[in-house]
Formats: C-alpha cells, sequence, structure tokens
C-alpha cells in the first residue's frame, strides 16, 4: 500500500503540472481567435463603403484595368452604344474586368427628348431599347436581376411623353429579368418665379409604384468635393436622399459649377485616376453604397 501511495503521490505532482501548458495553449488559442475576429470585423467594416467607382464612354484599353483597379472598386459598363458613338468599345470586356475584381453600374443610352415627342412613338421607342438593353445585359453575361441604368443627358423638368418613355422602358426591362435603373441630374433646376426641380425628382414623381434605383450627378461645389479619388469617398448622395450612387466628378469639369474646387482638376479640366501619370484616361468620379451598384444579389 505504501508502495502504492508513493507511486499515486508522484503520479499526481507530474500530473499536475503538465495540465498549466494545455490551459496557456487554450488561452493562447481564444486570444489567436479574438485577433482573427478582430481583423475580421475590421475587414467587413472596410466594406460597409462607401465604394469609389469611374465611367467614361470610350473603353480605357485592357492595359488600364490593373492600374484603375487600385482606386476603384466598380467601372460603368455599357452594354449599347454611348451618347454620341456609333460603336461600343466595352464590348466583350466584362470577364476580363470581373477576372480583376472590378464591381459594374451597367448602362444603357436613353433617348433625347426630341425624339419621344408622341406617346406612340415614345412607346415604341422604350421596348426597342429595353429590349436592346436586356440583349446587350445577358450577351455579356449579366445574371437576371441585375440593374441597368438608362442614361438620361438632359436635366431640368421632362416632358409628359418622355415620361411615358420612362415608364414603358422600366416596365419592359422587368419583364425582360432586369431591374430598370436611371442615370440622371440630381441638379436643382430653376424655372423662374421661385420654382426649382431636380431631374431626380421628376422622375420619381412619375414613376408611380414602380422601384427605381437612382445614380444621379450632381458636380457643384460644394457638396461634390471635386476631382478626388479618395478611398474615402463623399457620402451624402449628392444632397438626393434615396439615390443608390452619386457622380460627383464630370470630366471635362463644368466650370461655372466648379469654381470652388477647380484646384482638384487638372490644367486641362480632366480628371484622372492617381496611378494615371501619363493622364491617358480622363475619368468621371462616382460614389456608390455597393461595390457592385448594378449586382443581381
Amino acid at each position: 500500500m505504501l508502495c502504492l501511495g508513493v507511486i499515486l503521490l508522484v503520479a499526481a505532482m507530474v500530473w499536475i503540472p503538465l495540465r498549466l501548458p494545455s490551459r496557456q495553449s487554450s488561452a493562447a488559442t481564444v486570444a489567436t481567435d479574438s485577433a482573427h475576429l478582430g481583423d475580421a470585423r475590421a475587414t467587413a467594416a472596410e466594406e460597409k463603403g462607401p465604394f469609389l467607382g469611374f465611367d467614361r464612354n470610350i473603353y480605357p484599353g485592357d492595359d488600364a484595368l490593373p492600374i484603375l483597379r487600385k482606386t476603384f472598386a466598380f467601372a460603368g459598363f455599357w452594354v449599347g452604344p454611348p451618347p454620341g458613338e456609333k460603336m461600343n468599345t466595352w464590348q466583350g470586356k466584362r470577364e476580363l474586368m470581373k477576372s480583376l475584381g472590378f464591381g459594374f453600374a451597367v448602362l444603357y443610352r436613353g433617348r433625347p427628348q426630341n425624339e419621344v415627342k408622341k406617346d406612340a412613338v415614345a412607346k415604341q421607342k422604350a421596348l426597342i431599347d429595353a429590349k436592346n438593353a436586356a440583349a446587350g445585359a445577358k450577351a455579356e453575361g449579366f445574371a437576371p436581376n441585375t440593374v441597368i441604368f438608362l442614361d438620361i443627358e438632359e436635366g431640368g423638368r421632362l416632358s409628359p411623353t418622355f415620361h411615358n418613355y420612362l415608364r414603358t422602358w422600366a416596365d419592359e426591362i422587368g419583364r425582360a429579368g432586369y431591374r430598370a435603373g436611371v442615370y440622371c441630374a440630381g441638379i436643382s433646376s430653376n424655372e423662374g418665379n421661385g420654382v426649382t426641380i431636380r431631374t431626380s425628382d421628376d422622375i420619381k414623381n412619375h414613376m408611380g409604384d414602380r422601384e427605381l434605383v437612382y445614380w444621379v450627378f450632381n458636380d457643384f461645389c460644394p457638396p461634390a468635393p471635386g476631382c478626388v479619388a479618395s478611398k474615402s469617398p463623399p457620402v451624402s448622395g449628392g444632397g438626393v436622399p434615396y439615390a443608390a450612387m452619386w457622380q460627383y466628378a464630370q470630366s471635362p469639369r463644368m466650370k461655372d459649377r466648379t469654381a470652388k474646387c477647380a484646384e482638384t482638376y487638372n490644367r486641362d479640366g480632366n480628371c484622372y485616376a492617381p496611378g494615371d501619370t501619363a493622364h491617358a484616361w480622363f475619368l468621371d468620379l462616382n460614389s456608390a453604397n455597393s461595390a457592385d451598384p448594378s449586382s443581381a444579389e
């Protein structure tokens, strides 16, 4: 019995210290896990946005993409010829851009108001444009439910027939399996006698129960900061609270709207990415709530 007691005592003395490293190891694991969790939370916080993007009518070229990707999370992507162009130079470039991590704001050119002066013509052309926009998006591999922004270049109050064109276009885009969005002015236009109107508000007031995604442009300084391509882009939406995207800088700059931030633009009046030392690709700058504004999810 004595021998057995000695053996048990010795065993206990050996066993007790052997537990301590195990507890220290668990504490270290917890500390490591906590650090990893902290990193994950920090990453998640960084991914909340807002996110910086660019757009331009002409595709900048394959070699430009890695340079631009260092600054921008997303890019405008045309699925038809941009305004003033007969060809779409973005065609076939989605997969390459996607492989580099770009998100997208999908664009299709809208008609000017002088092309839709009658309701019958407005409806006919809206159906054609929606069909072509959906076909262009599908050809590039954009999934159903992707937002397609109709590019509306004219500001101020829009005509009744143009609103008919917009409603028909939005309905047809929905039937084609995509979501309707509009790129339009978020700048107040003075109509006289103390009356002002923003194009985005005018559209919203005429869309009924249709839900559009709004991408507004307002480069007035302030609220726009000018040609500032920072990792923390502006968040106010250019004064339009329901806007999902805000184009806050254009190339070339409008002198009457950007006098207070003129020094942020290049001397030629254009805006360039920080990595574009040769000033090869003038850009418009955008801030969005999402790194992939047209995302189908």
